[in-house]
């Protein structure tokens, strides 16, 4: 078991300080219920994690949506159905940890999480910087 779930990236700023600040935390996170799972921790602790996981990142997009509505943000809802991707996406490997498949649930959450990341904090979440400068 590697010590980061997900390692963060200069590529993942997108040049807005407080929100740059708050996705670094949200990794750390990550990274840090994946270290309190230690080595084969079992299933309730991975249960545990991949949902403290899920409710976090659930409430940091709601928190992000109201902003981009209170700002009549055009592409709300292609930033949303992006956010929505990935907690199905986390919520299909909860899934499949719960039906016992604890050997692949680490690999599974780092790539859809590098993944999900890197592209999303690189085009939907740059494009919402570029909006924000835009609107003052």
């Amino acid at each position: 078991m590697t010590d980061q779930l997900i390692e963060w990236r200069d590529d993942f700023r997108i040049g807005i300080a407080e929100i740059d600040h708050e996705h670094a935390e949200m990794i750390a996170l990550i990274n840090q219920l994946h270290r309190d799972l230690g080595a084969n921790a079992g299933l309730e602790p991975a249960l545990a994690c991949l949902g403290e996981i899920h409710s976090r990142i659930t409430a940091h997009f709601a928190l992000e949506e109201k902003l981009m509505r209170t700002l009549g943000y055009p592409r709300l809802t292609v930033h949303k159905e992006d956010h929505e991707t990935l907690l199905d996406q986390i919520l299909d490997i909860l899934d499949r940890v719960e039906d016992g498949d604890l050997l692949n649930y680490e690999e599974s959450l780092s790539e859809a999480l590098n993944q999900w990341f890197g592209q999303h904090f690189r085009d939907e979440d740059a494009r919402l910087h570029h909006f924000l400068q835009a609107s003052g």
